[in-house]
């Protein structure tokens, strides 16, 4: 007769709970067993040794020529076959344990999109990935979109824009690099280009294999920063992504959040967005510095009062508020396809607290946050000055964030208040009612964050 039938079913159930809930157990024992057998191996090691090394030592220390050695001494034979057994046990056991864990399996294979607008710090926070070295980083590859494909604002044209931008980003996000050829200007010749946008604020980029040796009399418009590379081999800058265990993009060029719920539902990717947002009137004070031609109309009417701001400027600025504030909206309300998938951050917050805050944003995407990244982060917040650019992620950032309060005119801090008043308090900041309260530094303009900004 059977086992099974001799024993209670009870007695077999039992048995299996216990196996499903002892497999982290029997992993630990697997481990200790390793260790032990490990030094039992190196203890026979040491005897077989001594004992190859006895018949000439005795030589030695008698000063006579010893008679010939059996062809095999008794002992060593059966020691070398205590020693092989232990060897295919340690070996099976090593087997038995990969089964279980998955040999160096570092989890699942993450993709990550930071979705922010231009001077909201977003090449700041897309650092703390590009830092990552398992983490295939892209600095704005929609850029590249944005200038060969013309889209009106508004309407039909802003829907088209937005497809684009999804298709083309779903396509990165799987490493299939070369859909950027048909937007790269000029066309890239057998993969090759010089022409990739900020390629040198991509690590991956400018890392071997893909940092080619250099060619002579080769233009590059856009090469890395800490080496010299040859022109992009598109072809090994997609082999190096699949070989990365995970993507990170950063664009300022998806505003709409809606447009990304099939590329969240794609059974081959593993999404987790990251919406940063600053104080509009902070961005403002920033864009007016960064792209001063753009904001003439804006500073004239500050500084001179000669004509009053022409509408479509403020609506455009109503606008970008409004987009923004509804895909916020759409994200914290938690649909089913975006639960567990967005997150939305303040970048006044990740200047305060800038490790803390990717602590979170790691957690949130269910990354490791590695030493380097520390690193770099405490090495490049703490500066004594502000960086050497308007495009700079080298500053004292606990100092920084609150500058602008000093150099926009309250006047324009009052237009900006009442175009993206909705947005402002939805993402907790505070209207100044004066001059005097604008440049007060005692009194905060920042409220705190919210639990439920992290879904």
């Amino acid at each position: 007769m059977e086992i099974r039938h001799i024993l209670p079913q009870d007695f077999w159930e039992l048995l299996h709970c216990l196996k499903m809930r002892s497999k982290y157990a029997v992993l630990l024992v697997f481990v200790v067993g390793l260790v032990i057998i490990e030094k039992e191996n190196n203890f026979i090691s040491r005897v077989s040794d001594k004992l190859k090394q006895s018949p000439q030592t005795l030589v030695e220390a008698n000063g006579t020529e010893a008679s010939p050695a059996p062809a095999e001494n008794g002992s060593l034979a059966s020691l070398r076959e205590l020693d092989a057994a232990f060897s295919q046990l340690r070996s099976h056991l090593r087997n038995v344990t990969l089964q279980l864990v998955g040999e160096g399996d570092p989890g699942p294979r993450r993709h990550v999109l930071l979705m922010a607008t231009t001077r909201t710090g977003s090449s700041f926070v897309g650092e703390f990935f590009n830092q990552q070295g398992s983490i295939f980083y892209l600095f704005e590859p929609l850029w590249h979109i944005e200038r060969t494909v013309t889209f009106e604002p508004g309407g039909a044209n802003a829907v088209g824009s937005a497809l684009v931008y999804r298709d083309v980003l779903k396509q990165l996000l799987l490493c299939d690099l070369y859909i950027l050829e048909s937007f790269i200007s000029p066309a890239p010749e057998s993969h090759l280009t010089p022409f990739m946008f900020r390629r040198g604020s991509s690590r991956s980029l400018c890392e071997e294999p893909v940092c080619t040796p250099s060619a002579k009399k080769v233009f590059e418009k856009y090469h890395c920063k800490n080496r010299r590379c040859g022109p992009l081999n598109i072809t090994l800058a997609a082999e190096a992504c699949q070989r990365k265990q995970h993507v990170a993009l950063k664009t300022v060029r998806i505003r709409q959040l809606e447009f990304l719920q099939p590329l969240v539902e794609d059974p081959r990717l593993d999404v987790r967005i990251i919406q940063l947002v600053r104080d509009p009137r902070a961005v403002l004070a920033s864009r007016m510095v960064a792209f001063s031609g753009k904001y003439e109309t804006w500073k004239k009417w500050a500084s001179e009062g000669e004509a009053p701001l022409r509408e479509e400027e403020v609506q455009r600025l109503r606008g970008n508020c409004e987009s923004i504030r509804l895909s916020a909206e759409l994200g914290l309300r938690r649909p089913g396809w975006l639960r567990g998938r967005y997150m939305l951050v303040r970048y006044e917050d990740v200047a305060r607290a800038p490790l803390q805050k990717a602590e979170e944003m790691y957690r949130f995407a269910g990354l490791p946050l590695t030493p380097q990244v520390e690193e770099w982060i405490g090495r490049n917040t703490q500066a004594p000055r502000d960086g050497s650019g308007v495009y700079s992620t080298r500053k004292n950032s606990s100092e920084q964030f609150e500058k602008w309060r000093f150099s926009i005119p309250f006047k324009l801090a009052q237009v900006v208040q009442d175009a993206c008043a909705p947005a402002m308090r939805l993402f907790g900041y505070k209207l100044a009612n004066s001059p005097t309260a604008l440049a007060n530094r005692s009194f905060s303009l920042l409220e705190e964050a919210q639990p439920s900004w992290v879904t």
